[in-house]
């Protein structure tokens, strides 16, 4: 993201269908893994090298949690609209594991725009928002609602 879409503020009026923003990257560090699924999904797989061996995954994976979190911030970084990233609903996948080094960046797409009939200041822009490795792979979808300011 450049200094200007940084400084940048997007209203619902100034969004487009099809129009994508990118997010800079982050490298899903072992430490990191281990930190937050200490914290807030304790499982061994997660956790313990050696014990993941014998999970579904094979080997140490992330956390989808601990994904979505980076994928959060990543949010806030690249998509600059004025008031905030509110969320009001979305969904939420999970096609492939993270893994410890990954570097992951998003990829989003307006999908939805919905002015509000009741509130006029405001509506619901929907993303497609695409968690993705240094291998072109998709470890997340995410699919958004935000609520947008008007002008």
């Amino acid at each position: 993201m450049t200094d200007d879409a940084q400084t940048m503020k997007l209203y619902l009026d100034d969004l487009e269908l099809g129009q994508r923003f990118t997010s800079p990257s982050h490298v899903m560090e072992l430490d990191e893994i281990r930190e937050f699924a200490g914290r807030y999904d304790p499982q061994f797989f997660h956790l313990d090298e050696e014990l993941a061996r014998d999970s579904l995954f094979g080997k140490l994976a992330a956390s989808g949690w601990h994904t979505a979190a980076i994928t959060m911030r990543l949010l806030v970084q690249s998509l600059p609209l004025a008031g905030g990233l509110i969320g009001a609903g979305g969904e939420i996948s999970w096609p492939r594991a993270t893994w410890p080094g990954d570097r992951i960046h998003v990829e989003s797409e307006v999908v939805s725009i919905a002015p509000s009939r009741s509130r006029p200041e405001r509506g619901l822009v929907t993303f497609r928002s695409e968690t993705i490795n240094q291998k072109g792979e998709i470890v997340q979808v995410f699919t958004p609602r935000i609520v947008a300011w008007r002008k």
